[in-house]
């Protein structure tokens, strides 16, 4: 995967090994931050390095 600032929700999911509906899902949840440029749905790299790194923090106080 190549280092974008922001990736698509299809290659957030690509980049997680999730479907692009899991993604969608977290998006609306609030739990995957993205933003909107135009018609697009753009998730920023920080925001998947935030998101794992907080699953990685829950798994090991678990």
């Amino acid at each position: 995967m190549e280092h974008k600032v922001a990736y698509s929700v299809q290659e957030t999911a690509r980049a997680l090994s999730l479907g692009t509906t899991t993604v969608k899902k977290l998006i609306a949840t609030g739990q995957l931050p993205s933003v909107r440029v135009g018609r697009r749905r753009l998730v920023p790299r920080s925001a998947l390095e935030t998101y794992i790194n907080r699953l990685l923090d829950d798994q090991a106080s678990a």
